[in-house]
């Protein structure tokens, strides 16, 4: 059940509140440049367009889980990869009580964190978390979400692309080896997977220039079905 903003929560609250939460977040950030304080404010940013479509959503809920999800951020090939979003559920809810945070909505903030990860897997009940969810998926899609693909790849050790086959016409595709390999695997499934209406249509144009990018990569890069 998605929950109605209290009546006392002000713009003036809510600019009060996301010092708090961007504080909270910078001291628990860690080198990864994709999941830098910038990733958290595009994040936010996002959840804000979306919010204007559901006004029944809590704003404050939302603003909360946008900056605090990424609170323990794990690298993408570690092995308890899955469990980053619950520690940084359980993270967030011992650091927001000790802030005053109103404790009628911490299993609601606790969910929308849990829920953002596509590794953890965990179904977005409420109407929160299924906007912070879209809004972090959003941030992997379009120019952006393109540079953060291949910086995560560079840190994890992957080659741009394979040497003859860039779009995988003849091999499996595996976007551990291959960054380029990451946009058919996982990337353009996320438009299908969207929550909400603003969601699925933002996700579709950006997800439109990284097909545009692929099909030009690959004939510049010497291969592909015009090769």
């Amino acid at each position: 059940m998605s929950m109605n903003t209290s009546d006392t929560d002000t713009s003036h609250d809510l600019a009060g509140w996301r010092t708090k939460f961007a504080a909270l977040a910078a001291g628990a950030a860690g080198d990864d440049g994709a999941h830098d304080a910038n990733h958290l404010e595009r994040v936010w940013r996002s959840a804000q367009a979306l919010l204007e479509r559901h006004p029944e959503a809590d704003r404050l809920v939302v603003m909360a889980a946008c900056y605090l999800h990424d609170l323990v951020n794990l690298p993408k090939d570690d092995p308890e990869r899955a469990q980053a979003s619950r520690r940084s559920a359980q993270l967030a809810r011992h650091q927001l009580a000790w802030m005053g945070f109103p404790a009628d909505r911490l299993d609601a903030v606790a969910h929308a964190i849990e829920a953002h990860s596509f590794s953890a897997a965990i179904p977005a009940e409420t109407i929160e978390a299924k906007i912070v969810q879209d809004a972090d998926r959003l941030d992997a899609l379009g120019a952006v979400g393109l540079a953060r693909m291949f910086y995560i790849a560079g840190r994890m050790g992957s080659a741009l692309a394979h040497p003859d086959d860039p779009l995988a016409l003849d091999r499996p595709l595996d976007d551990r080896a291959f960054s380029l390999d990451h946009i058919p695997v996982k990337l353009a499934t996320l438009p299908g997977m969207m929550q909400t209406e603003g969601g699925r249509a933002l996700a579709r144009e950006r997800m439109a220039l990284l097909e545009s990018f692929r099909a030009a990569f690959a004939a510049e890069w010497g291969a592909g079905p015009d090769a």
